[in-house]
């Protein structure tokens, strides 16, 4: 009787974790390598004394939307669906830190693209002209092709410009939403990808931009259960393990020398593994300097990535402060506030998290800095801080933590095949169309999976 075939996934990220579980459904031998302790890529917990007691934190507060299909699949999988509820309708409150006036972004049940018609006309942070010239631009977007390469060389700022779009309405409207979901500002950004996350979030499905936040730690998600459910599924995982190498084995297929992390001072074990096909889930410059050179067919694409920081900042209050689940602000240097006092394990007062994307000009800033810098915003955004007090601060930064989705981006991206048989890529930065994003990454995997199984 064959054997079924070995499939080595390296990387545990939602990337590899997807690819591995896609292949152990299709009757794989899977073998699941990771560098690090635990699963989950960047979206994961750790824990943290605090003075206010033992927390779970996660190191950035991810969450995703209606349309996220592959990533609900995911959560499906690994039977976590009912831990990331979705809201009902669409609401996001909007605070003005200067005016302290707070408007909404909703939808109704009406069809695209009347679901947003009633929310527009009443927000607040828009001049009546703005508020106004906004159809425009979104009728425009609906006949845009997110997947034409003439899209990728153009900065969407310049194309919502020539659609009518004021400087300020950028900012307190489009820049809004997608700073939060892809890592950079409008004048940053392929308007290839802008357009499919605009036209995918908001023009498609009345419900496709309702947000989805997870009710508990991302470790739960991503590692727990992720692992039980590889478990189940056949796989072999080894954490803490680093492949070193990766060649072509005598006779087909690929040799990987792995190295794990010592129990004990000393020089590492190191050991070889053996696998039919090898699916490369990691980032870029980690694929760069794994993979042959000849499997590339640009060698140079996985070079030309530049990334993106997002830094959060952590306050525990004594008190509730913040009576929502979640507050966007504009004005102010803070940009998104989240309440996880409940994920945290928080009995006692409340737990905020500060998600602040494209942060590259405060992610080197020191903690004591970003304290006197967030602590008085919070404070003008909400006045029950005032009379609070602050029994924790400080901060997580992912310094590289999406590739950054610039004008010319999309021509770097390379699908899940390479030039040598039986190896293959998986990652949010690979060609699936959407930006760095966990629903990027699932996509990434089912790719991958399939070019390995069709």
């Amino acid at each position: 009787m064959t054997p079924p075939p070995h499939t080595a996934v390296v990387g545990g990220g939602l990337a590899g974790i997807t690819t591995a579980l896609a292949l152990a459904d299709r009757g794989h031998r899977v073998t699941l390598l990771e560098t690090r302790p635990r699963l989950g890529g960047l979206a994961f917990s750790f824990r943290r004394d605090s003075p206010a007691g033992q927390l779970t934190v996660d190191n950035g507060q991810h969450v995703f939307l209606r349309c996220c299909t592959a990533y609900r699949g995911f959560l499906q999988r690994i039977g976590a669906t009912s831990l990331a509820p979705l809201q009902r309708r669409l609401d996001v409150p909007v605070t003005d830190a200067a005016t302290g006036r707070t408007g909404r972004i909703r939808r109704s049940a009406l069809p695209v693209p009347l679901h947003l018609a009633g929310t527009l006309a009443r927000y607040p942070h828009l001049s009546p002209g703005e508020r106004a010239a906004v159809p425009r631009a979104v009728l425009a977007l609906r006949r845009l092709d997110p997947a034409d390469p003439a899209l990728d060389d153009e900065d969407f700022a310049s194309w919502l410009r020539r659609h009518g779009q004021s400087d300020h309405a950028v900012t307190a409207l489009w820049d809004l939403i997608g700073v939060a979901t892809l890592n950079a500002r409008a004048a940053d950004v392929s308007l290839g990808l802008a357009a499919m996350v605009f036209r995918t979030g908001l023009l498609t499905e009345p419900g496709a931009a309702d947000i989805g936040v997870p009710e508990v730690p991302l470790g739960e998600l991503h590692d727990t259960r992720a692992r039980a459910a590889l478990d189940q599924a056949g796989v072999t995982t080894h954490l803490a393990t680093r492949v070193r190498r990766l060649r072509p084995a005598p006779g087909g297929g690929w040799r990987l020398t792995l190295s794990s992390r010592a129990l004990a001072p000393g020089p590492q074990p190191v050991r070889e593994l053996t696998a039919d096909s090898v699916v490369v889930a990691v980032p870029p410059d980690a694929a760069r300097a794994l993979l042959p050179h000849e499997a590339l067919h640009d060698p140079s694409a996985l070079a030309g990535f530049g990334t993106a920081p997002i830094l959060n900042a952590h306050i525990l209050y004594d008190r509730t402060v913040l009576d929502l689940p979640f507050l966007a602000a504009l004005g102010s240097p803070v940009q998104w506030i989240f309440d996880r006092t409940r994920a945290a394990g928080v009995t006692e007062g409340q737990y905020l998290v500060l998600s602040q994307s494209a942060a590259q000009e405060e992610i080197q800033l020191p903690a004591d800095v970003l304290r006197k810098r967030y602590l008085p915003e919070l404070e003008r955004l909400l006045p029950a801080a005032r009379d609070a007090r602050v029994r924790d601060f400080f901060v997580t930064r992912e310094r590289a933590a999406t590739f950054a989705p610039t004008p010319g981006v999309g021509r770097l991206r390379p699908g899940p095949g390479t030039r040598a048989p039986g190896l293959y890529l998986a990652g949010a930065w690979t060609a699936t169309g959407w930006p760095a994003t966990m629903e990027g990454a699932v996509r990434s995997g089912h790719a991958a999976a399939r070019a390995v199984a069709p």
